[in-house]
């Protein structure tokens, strides 16, 4: 009874939750494609595997499976698959414990902030997409 309300807006709850939770990756997805040269000599600097290869993933990932998951296409998988995707971001760009100072203060915040953001995909992989999604459709 007393969680009424939230059982009664789930469906607009869960759609706010998608959108939220894309935000970052789609306005940051976008960043990388449009200037993509510098999304390549980023991934160099940060020493991800193959720069050029590595920034067609991070947009792919960011800028269309964010969309994906905004509109709620495929919801559940991607949503374990970006899961994936930010905590393989986490080990390679936020590396802290190899930092010191405030580098270190800034890359651990980044880290727990992408561990943070798999729990909602996690959740999200579970609760589906809820009424408004193409998936439902």
């Amino acid at each position: 009874m007393r969680y009424t309300l939230f059982e009664s807006r789930k469906d607009e709850l869960i759609l706010a939750a998608r959108i939220l939770l894309m935000l970052l990756f789609v306005l940051f997805g976008w960043s990388k494609l449009t200037g993509f040269s510098g999304t390549v000599a980023y991934m160099t600097q940060t020493g991800a595997p193959v720069p050029e290869l590595s920034a067609i993933i991070a947009v792919v990932m960011e800028f269309a499976v964010g969309l994906a998951i905004v509109v709620g296409f495929y919801t559940r998988p991607l949503a374990v698959l970006l899961a994936l995707y930010t905590f393989g971001t986490a080990l390679i760009a936020h590396h802290y414990w190899t930092m010191s100072g405030m580098e270190q203060y800034m890359n651990m915040i980044n880290f727990y902030k992408n561990i943070s953001i798999i729990g909602g995909l996690l959740l999200l992989s579970v609760t589906g997409p809820g009424k408004y999604s193409i998936d439902r459709k």
